[in-house]
C-alpha cells in the first residue's frame, strides 16, 4: 500500500517507522522546514520506553510525584509510572532518524491544501487544527491552550508542583538546568492567570511559547472516501485521524504523546482496516476519557470545597488514571 501521513510530529514519525517496516511506500508531509515540538514541558511516563526503546538515551531526569496546591491543602500523589523529562525535539528527530532509515520518505515545507493523489490511505497526524480533519467535516475538539517559559536556576528536585485554576492548572517542573512554569487553561483566560501567578510568586520567566492542546476523540467511523472537489482528487482510499488530531489528550494533563501513540499502535494492529481502527480506538478510549473527566471534576470539587475530604497522599496510573 502507498500511505500518506500528514504531519511529522511525533505519532505521524512512530507511524511513518512501524508502516515502512511492514512494506509499501510511506510519505510523510510536514508543513515546517523543521521538526521537534518545541512547546512541550517532555513529561513522559516510562511507557515511552516501551514505544521508542531508543528514547533511553535521552532521559534527563526522573519525577515519582506530584504535589497538588488547592487553597487549603497540599495532596502528593505518587506515580505508579514514573515520570522522565526528555526534551521532545530530541524525541522527534530520532523519531525522524529511525523513519528515514526503515525507507519512509519525509518531505517538508509542504502546506496541504487538499488530500494527496495517488495514495491508498491517508492518516491525519496534524495537530490541532488538523486539515485533514476538516476536509472530512468532523467537528473540532475542545480545546484549550497551553503555555509555558523558564525561570533561571535549577534544582534535584524528583516531583512537580501544580496550583489547580479554572477548566486547567499552572505547573512548576525541575528542568536539569532550568525551572519550567506554565499553564494549561481556557484559550481566553489562560494568560491572565498565568501573568498573575507569576506576579504574586514573583517569578521572572523568558523564552514564553504557547500551543494550542486539544481533547475530545474525534475518529471517521466511515474511513473510506470516494472523490470529490472537498476531498481533493483522491480517486478512493481510506483516511483517519491519530494523536492530537483526534483529540487523543489526557483531559487531566493534556499530555498527549503516550495516549497517541497508543493510539498507533491500535492503528498498526488493526492496519489496513481502518474501519476496525475506528471501531477499536473508540472503546479503548471512550471509557478513559469519561472517567478521567469525571474523577477531574471530583477532585476539583473536593479540593476547592471539601479539602479535608481528600487523602494527604495518594497514587495513581500515570496514564490511564485506573487501568
Amino acid at each position: 500500500m502507498k500511505l500518506a501521513i500528514i504531519g511529522a510530529g511525533t505519532c505521524g514519525l512512530y507511524l511513518g517507522w512501524k508502516l515502512a517496516k511492514k512494506g509499501g511506500g510511506i510519505t510523510i508531509f510536514e508543513k515546517n522546514s523543521g521538526l521537534g515540538n518545541k512547546v512541550c514541558s517532555g513529561l513522559f511516563s516510562e511507557r515511552i520506553l516501551q514505544f521508542v526503546p531508543e528514547s533511553k538515551k535521552l532521559i534527563e531526569k526522573e519525577i515519582n510525584s506530584v504535589f497538588i496546591h488547592f487553597p487549603k491543602k497540599t495532596i502528593r500523589v505518587n506515580f505508579s509510572k514514573k515520570f522522565l523529562i526528555i526534551n521532545h525535539s530530541k524525541l522527534d528527530n530520532l523519531l525522524l532518524d529511525l523513519a528515514q532509515l526503515s525507507g519512509t520518505e519525509i518531505i517538508l515545507n509542504k502546506t496541504i491544501s487538499e488530500l494527496p493523489e495517488g495514495f491508498d490511505g491517508i492518516i491525519g497526524c496534524d495537530g490541532a487544527y488538523s486539515f485533514v480533519r476538516r476536509a472530512l467535516n468532523l467537528p473540532n475538539p475542545f480545546l484549550r491552550l497551553g503555555i509555558q517559559g523558564f525561570a533561571a536556576g535549577s534544582s534535584n528536585d524528583n516531583f512537580v508542583e501544580v496550583w489547580p485554576c479554572k477548566n486547567g492548572f499552572l505547573w512548576k517542573i525541575p528542568h536539569k538546568n532550568q525551572t519550567e512554569y506554565g499553564i494549561i487553561a481556557n484559550l481566553n483566560e489562560a494568560y491572565k492567570i498565568f501573568n498573575k501567578f507569576l506576579e504574586q510568586k514573583k517569578i521572572l520567566i523568558k523564552n514564553v511559547k504557547a500551543r494550542v492542546i486539544p481533547q475530545g476523540l474525534i475518529v471517521p467511523l466511515n474511513p473510506s472516501i470516494k472523490a470529490s472537489t472537498e476531498l481533493g482528487r483522491m480517486s478512493s482510499g481510506q483516511v483517519t485521524l491519530c494523536g492530537d488530531a483526534a483529540g487523543l489528550t489526557k483531559p487531566w494533563s493534556g499530555g498527549g504523546v503516550i495516549w497517541g501513540l497508543t493510539a498507533a499502535d491500535i492503528l498498526l494492529e488493526t492496519f489496513p482496516d481502518f474501519q476496525a481502527y475506528s471501531k477499536k480506538i473508540k472503546r479503548f478510549f471512550t471509557f478513559k476519557i469519561l472517567i478521567s473527566k469525571l474523577a477531574v471534576k471530583l477532585v476539583y470539587f473536593l479540593g476547592f470545597n471539601i479539602p479535608w475530604l481528600l487523602p494527604n497522599r495518594t497514587t495513581i496510573e500515570s496514564d490511564f488514571l485506573l487501568k
